[in-house]
Order: structure tokens, then C-alpha cells, then sequence
């Protein structure tokens, strides 16, 4: 697949520049195994690259003013002039380089122009993080062809930045920094207070992760989850007013939350309750992952869901159906929402032997249920963003 992709997107260049491609990267997408939401409110999270991306194919101009790009599964391009400030324009997908080329311009480095074709294997949409991987591999390019010495962190902080300037979602640190710091066969847990982070093996012998895309989004993703940040905040805020002398959010307890409960209302008092316990639960499931207790993950994952969908209610009837009804299969020890939320994939512990049984009966379920053919990803745990060559694939 990702030799087809190559294949694909460097056609893709020839056929937009009337020329050949001179390098080529590859930006992964992420799956988060647990830890939702917790990312931008000083929590821990576990997610991993995942063997599906944005692939780059790439050359520098002698127009050394213009940047072109070549958005092959929209069949659109797009142009901006290197030495102008950039602003926010009505094309999502451009927003997300512009506010990349916006934040290292700011930083006083200078680039030149560019010609770029890319194409994706990660589904959009799906809560995988398409967004994270364009941003970020744009940075990443910019950096390798222009010496701008940039720090692998520095790239992740850049590509957030861009989604909270040219795009409006004030998302957190995770899907940048998986993008960037993947490692084949391994999970990072990721303190998102101090970007510190540390690397567990994947051990999932006999188990594998399945992605079931409810092939939904609801329209209230970037709202709700905005409305769910200024809660969550307002919790907070109620939380150090009676407790100044506690420095993170994850370490209140929650007899803590308990007594600021009357002040901070019933909603936002749910939405920190989940956040705390759920940030135990990450460190939990490094844990048991590193250790092979599947059976411990599994259950980690399903009260995961359970407070994503009673407790910070992002979940939607579509994924809970998901959840729900692939717990009930054989061979499944673990099934929750995944992403930001009201629509995307649930992710699933699956053994290896039932995998083919289980898909063709959640499948024939979903459709039966909402008249919809749910899609399925397969997800191998792989490295962060790359340059590819034929001969040797160089990290």
C-alpha cells in the first residue's frame, strides 16, 4: 500500500509539474490507544504512529517566490508567494500549510519555493489525524531543504500553532508530537505539561488493533469540542481557586473535585471527573501494554468509553452501537471511541484469530442498524515522519 501511495503521488507530480519529483516523505497518521481529551489539560496520553500517511513528492524551483501545491485526492492547487504574510484563505486543507509557513516565517527563518503533490492513505475525517500529519510534514520539509534547524518538538509545536491561528481548533499537543516522534512496534506516553515523554513496546502478541470508521461526523465536532474545553476550564478555574497551592491539573484528587462540586456546577464537575480518572487510566495502560496484560487493557479501553460517552459525552449513537456490540463478540477485550469525538472510529482489542469473524458481523450489524457500510483500517504501529528512498529508507 504505501509503495502504491508512493507510485501514485509522485504521478500525481509529474502529471501537476510536467516534471519529476526529487525527494519524497511520508507523514504518519496516529491512533491514540488511550488518553482522550486529556491532552490539553495536563494529562498523560499513549498514542503511536500508525502505517498510513500523507506522502510528499517534492522539489525546490529556480522560482525560488512560490510555493505550489497539488492536492491530488481533491484535485486542487494551490499557490502562495513566500515572501508575503500569509493569512487564513477559504480552502480548509491550504489553511493548514498556510499557518505552517505563517508560524516558521514568524520565527525569522527564510525559505524559498517549492513545488508539492501530496496524497493520503489516512481516511479524513476519521479521527487518525490526516490534519497533524499535512501540518507536520510540511514542517518537516521545510526544515530538511532549508537547514532551519528546527527540533523535532519545535515541528510538533509548529503544526499545533497552525491549527489554533489559521484554523480555529484549539487542539492540543498529541497528534503533532505522534506524528513526529513515532517509532515502529512502540507507543510514547506523552506528559502533555511538560512534552517530556517515554517509549513502551507494543506488546500485543496475539491481539490486534482494528479501527471500525462509523463513517459519520457530526457537525458538532469543532463546537463541542470547543464547548468542552471552555467547561473543562471553568472546572478548573473553581478547582484552584479552592486548592492554589496545587501546581497541574492532574493532581487534584477527587475528593478535590467532590467539594468543588456545588460551586463548579453538575456539567463541568462531570467533565473533570472523567479527565482525572482518565489520566490514571494512561498510565495504567502503558503499563499493562509494556507487560502483555491485554486483558487489563482491554478493560482500561472500556471504561475509557464509558466516561467519553456518560461523563464528557462526545460519543454519538453510531460509535456507542460500535462499542457496544463488538464487546458482545468473541475474541474482542476492548472496543471505545476514538478522536475528538461525535462520529470517526472506535478502536478494538481483537484476537488475532477472530479478527475476520468479528468485522463481518459488526459490519452486517451497523448496516442493518443505520443503513450505513462501515469501513475497517487495520493499523500497524510504525515510525514518525521520514524521507523515503527507494534504496534505503532514511529516518
Amino acid at each position: 500500500m504505501q509503495e502504491q501511495l508512493i507510485n501514485d503521488t509522485s504521478e500525481a507530480f509529474r502529471s501537476a509539474f510536467q516534471s519529476e519529483p526529487e525527494r519524497i516523505f511520508l507523514a504518519p497518521g496516529r491512533i491514540n490507544i488511550i488518553g482522550e481529551h486529556v491532552d490539553y489539560s495536563d494529562g498523560f496520553v499513549l498514542p503511536a504512529a500508525i502505517d498510513k500517511h500523507i506522502c510528499f513528492a517534492v522539489k525546490q524551483t529556480e522560482d525560488s517566490g512560490t510555493c505550489t501545491f497539488f492536492a491530488k485526492d481533491f484535485n486542487e492547487s494551490f499557490s502562495f508567494k513566500v515572501h508575503e504574510k500569509q493569512s487564513p484563505v477559504s480552502r480548509t486543507w491550504a489553511n493548514y500549510l498556510l499557518g505552517v509557513f505563517n508560524a516558521i516565517q514568524e520565527s525569522g527563518r527564510e525559505t524559498g519555493g517549492l513545488q508539492i503533490a501530496f496524497s493520503s492513505t489516512i481516511p479524513m475525517g476519521s479521527g487518525l489525524s490526516s490534519s497533524a500529519a499535512l501540518e507536520c510534514g510540511f514542517a518537516y520539509i521545510l526544515n530538511e531543504l532549508f537547514n532551519l534547524n528546527l527540533t523535532k518538538k519545535e515541528l510538533a509545536l509548529i503544526g499545533q500553532k497552525s491549527e489554533h491561528t489559521f484554523v480555529g481548533v484549539n487542539c492540543g499537543i498529541m497528534d503533532q508530537f505522534s506524528s513526529v516522534f513515532g517509532k515502529e512496534h512502540q507507543v510514547m506516553m506523552l506528559d502533555c505539561h511538560s512534552l517530556d515523554h517515554q517509549y513502551f513496546e507494543a506488546n500485543l502478541e496475539g491481539y490486534s488493533l482494528v479501527l471500525f470508521d462509523s463513517c459519520v461526523k457530526h457537525t458538532h465536532l469543532t463546537s463541542g469540542y470547543n464547548d468542552r474545553r471552555k467547561e473543562v476550564d471553568y472546572g478548573k478555574k473553581i478547582l484552584w481557586e479552592k486548592f492554589p497551592s496545587v501546581r497541574k491539573f492532574r493532581d487534584f484528587s477527587l475528593e478535590m473535585l467532590d467539594e468543588a462540586r456545588a460551586e463548579m456546577g453538575g456539567t463541568s464537575y462531570k467533565r473533570c471527573f472523567y479527565l482525572l480518572k482518565e489520566i490514571k487510566r494512561v498510565e495504567e495502560a502503558a503499563k499493562a501494554l509494556s507487560e502483555g496484560n491485554t486483558g487489563y487493557l482491554g478493560q482500561l479501553l472500556n471504561e475509557t468509553h464509558a466516561g467519553l460517552s456518560k461523563e464528557f459525552e462526545v460519543s454519538c449513537n453510531e460509535i456507542d452501537f460500535l462499542a457496544e456490540k463488538a464487546l458482545k463478540e468473541n475474541g474482542v477485550l476492548g472496543a471505545r471511541m476514538m478522536g475528538g469525538g461525535f462520529g470517526g472510529c472506535s478502536i478494538n482489542l481483537i484476537r488475532d484469530e477472530r479478527v475476520e469473524e468479528v468485522i463481518e458481523n459488526i459490519t452486517a450489524r451497523y448496516k442493518a442498524a443505520f443503513g450505513i457500510e462501515m469501513k475497517v483500517y487495520r493499523v500497524k504501529i510504525s515510525d514518525g515522519i521520514n524521507e523515503y528512498k527507494r534504496n534505503e529508507h532514511v529516518i
